[in-house]
């Protein structure tokens, strides 16, 4: 899931909505205050944000998801294992946040019936960011798979974090590696059912039929003067 670079005045309106969340939450209230704060005209902070603070605290998520690719790229990780690169991931992305209470307040926010899809959304891009930095090239069924499985468990994990007061996020770092060997662990089990002979009559025509699932085709962000794609 690719999204275009933030828009620079929407980016000083997640700087100035963010210590009014902690109070007000991301709500119109929040929202105003930070749109008189940088001084913006109304009308275009209306035009960047149609949905007001909604829109921001999406955009929020998003910067984190960018700050997590760049820190990715300059990583050193040539010596890790592949699921040690992921727990990297995660850990980079939690590191990322720089408004913990913004991000209680996101959840709280992404709970709510109506706003769900938006929250399921946000996940799986963060979890699409993921494998993409980590190069991966699926393009079946299997891209499907990753993405779902990498979205539970960061949403798991940022729900732990939320109540994790370990010296240094310790107890975060812990629950990570638990949740990647649980995830091995059930990638090691479905290997073998896949191989179990005795089990082909079944497998076999399921793998053909998932074999005809392709991954989306990827659109680049349009970032030109007069054009515009919804990219989240």
């Amino acid at each position: 899931m690719m999204t275009a670079p933030i828009d620079p005045a929407k980016d000083k309106l997640i700087d100035a909505i963010l210590p009014h969340v902690a109070f007000d939450g991301w709500a119109p209230v929040a929202f105003n205050a930070a749109v008189a704060e940088v001084g913006l005209d109304p009308a275009h902070a209306k035009t960047l944000c149609p949905r007001g603070a909604v829109d921001l605290a999406v955009a929020y998520h998003q910067r984190g998801d960018g700050a997590m690719v760049a820190a990715l790229k300059q990583a050193d990780m040539s010596d890790m294992r592949f699921r040690d690169k992921v727990a990297h991931a995660l850990r980079l992305r939690i590191r990322a946040i720089d408004d913990k209470e913004a991000v209680r307040r996101g959840t709280a926010l992404f709970a709510l019936p109506h706003m769900a899809p938006d929250g399921t959304k946000l996940i799986w891009g963060t979890a699409d960011a993921i494998w993409d930095a980590l190069g991966d090239t699926s393009r079946d069924i299997n891209w499907y798979t990753k993405r779902m499985t990498l979205s539970g468990v960061y949403g798991s994990v940022v729900l732990y974090w939320l109540g994790d007061d370990s010296l240094d996020g310790q107890a975060t770092d812990a629950f990570i590696d638990r949740r990647i060997d649980d995830v091995m662990q059930f990638e090691k089990v479905k290997a073998q059912v896949k191989q179990n002979p005795l089990l082909k009559p079944v497998t076999g025509p399921l793998s053909r039929m998932l074999g005809a699932i392709k991954a989306p085709t990827k659109v680049p962000p349009v970032d030109l003067p007069g054009m515009w794609r919804d990219q989240t």
